[in-house]
């Protein structure tokens, strides 16, 4: 058995997120896109806390499922083919004083049980409001964070969130640190794994000493029902089940063949269309890359303030391999472009029209869901089934053939599968081909 799961994404009851992030639509989804296991997110929100206790129900150990009369084949689809299943799991924002500088560090929590939520719920909700966000915020050192929840159970598993993010990843350059173990202290051996997060990819990450240590996983932090999955993590082995998933991720490319579960690889953004993969300054219009900040003495060259230092040159700052190493014996990733950001592009539209929501539903119920279009899907069989300029727009992707203008300072990159030339042609005869 091979799934798909992303673990880390936010409830109707975070900030700027989407109204439709309830469960019932995870649900539908999740079924949409392909995933097998899906983060509940936000377990420690009361209302959302209530939610999961009333609507979903025991499925393998440690996992749930929506009770029957809630679900649905996804999206008014006819053949999606794959049965949710939920893992609890909360993203907490620890902002605190340490060695003399403010950090801001977010975290994904997951637990085997509501139980277990709870009491870490409860615990949680003595230190700050658990109410105001469906993420909360609070005064928390990461290692005390680490020290409750561990407490609460030693099956849970803490973290830390898109670790290379200038304002909130434990790597960041505004407010992150040099290494996990400075970090977390004597609880960084408690710690398995780190999330890439959009600006980055694993092979950014092996560069740094850090990103060979732990087990490097990828999810959306979906704050809308379309960007689930935009990040995500296949597994392969016969025995699914809570215990299994965290053993899996805890081992990483260490895990053996007779294990039950076992990771095989990540599916990623490409870093570049991440929103803090170079330096700049929104305001300004301003994006660098690492060699143009340093000329510039990491100042805007417009307005002469500082720049937010970007993903790529932290990486530059902490690595201690070159460009392109690849450590043996690695998770291997696969970058990839959201279908409807296909259909999209291939259409020669800005949004997602009533055409392009057509083709993206034809494609979902002629292959079961969006994952097996983007990856499984024979080429002959796309070019059958598929308008001719979204079949070689999903082609090319799967081969890596896209042109990409890189984010900086909050503004996502702009990925292009096709070059203005082939876009012009296209406009004249109606047709790329």
């Amino acid at each position: 058995m091979r799934f798909i799961a992303d673990f880390h994404l936010h409830s109707k009851y975070s900030r700027a997120t989407s109204p439709q992030m309830d469960l019932e639509n995870l649900d539908k989804w999740a079924k949409v896109k392909g995933i097998k296991v899906l983060g509940t997110g936000d377990f420690t929100h009361p209302e959302w806390f209530k939610n999961l206790k009333e609507k979903l129900e025991p499925a393998e150990s440690g996992l749930f499922k929506l009770a029957p009369y809630r679900t649905g084949s996804g999206v008014g689809l006819k053949n999606t083919d794959t049965e949710t299943r939920f893992i609890l799991t909360t993203e907490i924002s620890c902002i605190y004083s340490k060695k003399g500088k403010v950090r801001k560090i977010h975290n994904v929590i997951f637990a085997p049980s509501l139980g277990i939520a709870e009491k870490i719920n409860t615990r949680l909700n003595l230190i700050g409001n658990l109410k105001a966000d469906g993420r909360p915020i609070l005064g928390l050192d990461a290692k005390e964070l680490a020290k409750i929840v561990l407490n609460a159970s030693q099956d849970c598993l803490i973290v830390p969130a898109h670790a290379m993010t200038p304002w909130f990843g434990i790597f960041g350059s505004k407010s992150g640190f040099d290494s996990v173990e400075e970090c977390f202290e004597d609880y960084s051996k408690y710690i398995y794994a780190l999330e890439t997060g959009l600006s980055a990819s694993p092979s950014m990450i092996w560069r740094i000493p850090d990103g060979r240590e732990w087990t490097l996983i990828s999810n959306s932090d979906a704050h809308s029902l379309a960007n689930i999955g935009r990040e995500a993590n296949i597994f392969e082995g016969e025995e699914l089940n809570y215990k299994n998933i965290i053993e899996a991720i805890k081992k990483g490319s260490k895990t053996i063949k007779k294990e039950p579960l076992k990771l095989i690889s990540t599916i990623e953004f490409y870093p570049e269309e991440g929103k803090y993969h170079y330096d700049g300054h929104r305001e300004c219009g301003v994006s660098l890359s690492p060699q143009e900040s340093k000329k510039y003495n990491n100042l805007c060259p417009v307005c002469g303030r500082p720049l937010i230092i970007g993903v790529l040159n932290r990486i530059e700052q902490l690595a201690d391999r070159p460009e392109g190493f690849k450590p043996e014996n690695v998770i291997s990733f696969k970058s990839l472009v959201p279908l409807q950001e296909i259909i999209t592009e291939s259409l020669g539209v800005k949004s997602v029209t009533k055409q392009v929501d057509n083709e993206y539903k034809s494609l979902i119920e002629k292959f079961g869901s969006e994952f097996k279009v983007l990856l499984d899907v024979p080429c002959q069989d796309l070019q059958t089934a598929a308008l001719e300029e979204v079949a070689e727009g999903i082609i090319r992707v799967r081969e890596g053939r896209v042109q990409i203008e890189p984010g900086y300072d909050g503004v996502y990159g702009k990925v292009r599968i096709f070059s203005e030339k082939e876009k012009k042609k296209a406009f004249g005869q109606k047709t790329l081909f």
